[in-house]
């Protein structure tokens, strides 16, 4: 096999031209083989193989760098830099993740994990490196979607400026800016772009800059070519900032980009090169349903279905369904999300009202500060978000939202330990910079129907609200708890004596099988279901101080700025003898992993927690 010969960087050199293609196809069935067993996000890097080639073949890895947006599209680069051999423990803990890290590769030139950074990171690079008077490459690959992000755009008006090399890829797998590309641009794409025009026109404008008034003339020039390239040119966006745009081209066609790449090299200044792919490609259940394989669980090879079908209602589900509810009831409800209408859960609700749904792309910060604007004019927005990426908004979260006190519902999904996809998206510090801000109010459910009930809540409550949830099955036990929402106030479930258990939202079925394993060792366990986060229940606070010895706090967010330090705060001014412990993730960022085998290693899994409750219960006695 072609592949076998790639173990290390730049060995793809090394293969003939006229294997490329079949390089290729090894590539995406090595992908779809080791993927249908780990999971992992298939259809970007199914799509982008032959591009990625054409980037190691054009460029001299390490020294030249190439920053991958989001960096969910780098495995073929993985591959192609000698980590054929870790894609069998991809995204499981210890092993290799699925986004670029440097700590892994000195070909991976910076970690990503999020939208809309590369050219920002990229542009760092170049001025880094002509500071130093170094000479190699700096490429950012970022897609169409990542540039609904407006960082994207802040980085673009600065790399505008540059007089020295830095090429952005613009991967497009949906022809969204190409719509009205044809023969002419084309043909006038290799004008443009040919040696001798570059010459001729770096040399022209270079001479009449250099004499009296020539800034005026080489205006007068360009203004002068404007109209006619306006309509027939695509990429005039790009090239009227100053950038220069060169392309479309077939991202699966490796000779047309090695061209390309090497037209890129010479222009001195930022150039965008335009490269046209299809997600999923090669794999016809993805090409059918690309959304389906973003991020795919374990799947039968033939047929693309999944192995283990979910049979149970996560909690975005549970979402989904209350949302459709609460827009049937309310013709004020309105919902928003940032490019995740399914993965928010909130694509039902588009079907059913279109005109009360808002995906405003990749674009957290308008996200919240429309909603701010939805809510002064009356309506009752809720905007759909994932923990790690709401994080990006905080600003508009103060100052938009919160300092003008707006109802405003946050229904902020993936909230703690989500898994594979490691730090950059285990949603830990929302409690942390949630409950921060004045006027916030931040709840956390402890099952499913305390979703449904906390929404109706929020929705109710003239203030904003900020709801969490984790990823994954929504909890189906306590049933015959769900005592009504009431303002600020926690719900006891079982008052003994001994231990109080104090537990926010996912914790709280932690806390069950806390409460089962001190039991057993004959010990008395309260279990009180916090609810809110911000404000605590001081009653509650005060009664776990009054009548149990020791006292846990237990939640799945970090533990500076945490439930448990607000706690802490108030319980240390009461009276009594009682001992307070906190139980949250330490001030540290958690790797990708199984969720269940992350928290043991953080320590806050039922066994660790008893463990350590039981022993100090031992050293009081």
């Amino acid at each position: 096999m072609l592949l076998d010969r790639i173990n290390a960087v730049n060995d793809i050199k090394k293969i003939d031209p006229e294997d490329y293609p079949a390089l290729a196809e090894e590539i995406r069935q090595f992908l779809i083989g080791h993927i249908s067993k780990t999971g992992g996000h298939l259809g970007s890097n199914l799509g982008t193989v032959e591009l990625t080639m054409a980037l190691h073949l054009s460029f001299q890895l390490p020294e030249d760098k190439i920053i991958w947006d989001v960096g969910h599209q780098s495995y073929t680069h993985k591959l192609l830099t000698g980590r054929k051999d870790q894609f069998d423990n991809l995204r499981k803990f210890g092993g290799m993740s699925g986004f670029p890290k440097r700590k892994e590769s000195n070909c991976d030139s910076f970690d990503t994990g999020h939208s809309s950074t590369s050219i920002s990171a990229g542009l760092g690079l170049v001025k880094a490196r002509d500071i130093q008077g170094q000479k190699n490459s700096v490429i950012s690959v970022i897609g169409d979607g990542s540039l609904t992000g407006g960082m994207a755009y802040e980085a673009l008006t600065n790399a505008a400026k540059l007089e020295t090399n830095f090429i952005i890829v613009l991967n497009d797998n949906n022809m969204s800016i190409s719509e009205n590309v044809g023969g002419i641009s084309k043909y006038l794409n290799n004008i443009r772009t040919a040696n001798a025009y570059l010459d001729i026109k770096e040399g022209v404008y270079n001479t009449l800059k250099d004499i009296p008034r020539g800034d005026r003339i080489v205006e007068g020039i360009r203004k002068a070519k404007s109209g006619f390239k306006q309509l027939v040119v695509p990429g005039m966006f790009f090239e009227d900032m100053g950038i220069t745009y060169l392309g479309p081209v077939d991202g699966h066609n490796i000779p047309a980009m090695l061209r390309m790449f090497q037209e890129a090299k010479r222009v001195r200044n930022t150039v965008i090169v335009h490269v046209i792919t299809q997600k999923g490609k090669g794999f016809e259940p993805a090409e059918r349903h690309p959304a389906r394989f973003h991020g795919a669980e374990p799947f039968d090879t033939e047929t693309g279905i999944p192995l283990n079908p979910r049979t149970t209602a996560n909690y975005t589900d549970i979402f989904s369904t209350v949302m459709c509810k609460l827009g049937a009831r309310n013709e004020k409800v309105v919902a928003i999300t940032a490019a995740m209408p399914d993965g928010t859960g909130l694509k039902r609700f588009r079907n059913m009202y279109p005109d009360r749904f808002f995906d405003v792309g990749i674009a957290e910060e308008h996200a919240v500060t429309f909603a701010a604007g939805l809510a002064v004019g009356g309506l009752k927005p809720v905007v759909a978000i994932y923990s790690s990426f709401l994080q990006r908004a905080y600003d508009q979260i103060i100052h938009d939202v919160c300092i003008q006190n707006l109802p405003v519902v946050f229904a902020v999904d993936r909230a703690g330990i989500v898994g594979s996809d490691g730090e950059t998206h285990q949603g830990i510090f929302d409690l942390s910079y949630l409950s921060s801000i004045p006027n916030m109010h931040v709840m956390a459910p402890k099952n499913k129907w305390e979703l449904s009930d906390m929404m109706k809540y929020a929705l109710s409550l003239n203030a904003p609200v900020a709801i969490r949830y984790p990823r994954g099955e929504a909890y189906a036990g306590l049933k015959e708890f769900r005592a009504p929402i009431e303002s600020f106030h926690a719900e006891a479930i079982y008052l003994e004596k001994d231990v109080c258990l104090l537990a926010v939202g996912s914790m709280v079925k932690t806390a069950e099988e806390v409460r089962r394993l001190i039991r057993e060792a004959g010990y008395g366990c309260s279990l009180i279901n916090a609810r809110f986060v911000k404000p605590i229940d001081e009653k509650a606070v005060e009664y776990a101080k009054k009548h149990h010895g020791i006292t846990a706090a237990m939640e799945e967010n970090v533990a500076s700025g945490g439930y448990g330090e607000r706690v802490r705060e108030y319980f240390d001014t009461l009276p009594g003898e009682g001992e307070l412990l906190n139980f949250a993730i330490p001030d540290e960022y958690v790797e990708h992993g199984n969720v269940d085998l992350l928290k043991k290693e953080i320590g806050i899994d039922a066994e660790s927690i008893a463990g350590a409750i039981l022993a100090r219960l031992k050293e009081r006695e």
